[in-house]
């Protein structure tokens, strides 16, 4: 059995999967499968997926669902994968020649049952390292520490051991289509530190129908998922006060998306959220503004 998967959600991204595809076939370690959540495409994914099953280049697993945004895709693959160590690589992003061999190697020197996983770089397609280089002086860190005490910026990639991903699955609410993936993340920080790797691991490439293009709408369309994820964000032991602060004030914004009127009956912190109202609601009343004026510019 290979020790890591590559797991892909993808939905529509016909168009550009192949750039994936190419780069775990130029891998220098073959030691991976590839699985593939076509989170209901309607486009021809599970043609050109085929295609590429056919060819035999390299271990792929295809698991096709009905649309449940990128979140449910994640529950999916969470549920699918038996092997040691696994590794998102979004749809629109692609793996350096030796990056699979960089994470087999590293995690065979340092790799334990102390540790959940290990962080690794991301690039652009320039190869310049998306926002700051990891510590070199620290070889254990949680993801939260990493931001928040190592002053951490930029997309940061991530290979947990599967065992620990099957935990915290994410909450699934009809209709909406996104909770923020960093909740597993940061649960998991509770439990266990993961070993740094200054290596870069994935190109990333931000394209305009990406999520973190449309964070704003995504905030507004899932409000139900962003309401769950700012409650759990604000029981946080290791968070700062202006930490779980930003939180209420999100938290406030969601519930008024909601129309939930229970929004000092709910929250984990009765005062903060208290006093985070106001804020809250200019915060709404922001994106909403900034929703509509997008929309007339479109």
């Amino acid at each position: 059995m290979p020790m890591l998967t590559v797991f892909t959600p993808t939905y529509n991204r016909a168009y550009i999967l192949h750039k994936c595809y190419e780069s775990l076939k130029r891998q220098t370690n073959k030691d991976f499968t590839w699985l593939i959540i076509d989170d209901g495409s309607s486009d021809n994914t599970e043609e050109l997926v085929r295609t590429w099953m056919e060819e035999k280049a390299i271990s792929i697993q295809y698991h096709r669902q009905e649309n449940q945004g990128m979140h449910g895709a994640h529950n999916t693959a969470y549920t699918l994968i038996n092997t040691k160590l696994n590794v998102c690589i979004d749809s629109d992003d692609y793996m350096p020649d030796d990056a699979v061999e960089k994470i087999v190697s590293f995690w065979k020197q340092h790799g334990s049952e102390d540790v959940g996983g290990i962080v690794g770089l991301d690039c652009n397609p320039s190869g310049e390292v998306i926002g700051t280089e990891l510590p070199q002086d620290v070889k254990t860190s949680t993801l939260f520490n990493l931001y928040h005490k190592y002053g951490g910026k930029g997309d940061k990639k991530l290979v947990y051991r599967t065992e620990l991903t099957k935990k915290f699955p994410y909450p699934i609410y009809k209709g909406e289509k996104l909770v923020p993936l960093s909740y597993k993340y940061f649960m998991l920080d509770q439990e266990y530190e993961l070993l740094l790797m200054n290596e870069s691991i994935c190109c990333v490439e931000y394209l305009p129908d990406g999520s973190s293009m449309n964070i704003l709408k995504q905030y507004k369309k899932s409000p139900n998922g962003f309401r769950f994820y700012r409650m759990e964000m604000m029981k946080l032991s290791q968070a700062t006060f202006i930490f779980k602060f930003k939180q209420a004030v999100h938290y406030v914004s969601c519930c008024l998306f909601t129309k939930n009127n229970k929004i000092l009956i709910d929250t984990p912190k009765r005062l903060l959220t208290l006093i985070a109202l106001p804020f809250g609601l200019i915060l709404n009343i922001y994106i909403v503004l900034n929703i509509r004026r997008n929309g007339k510019q479109m």
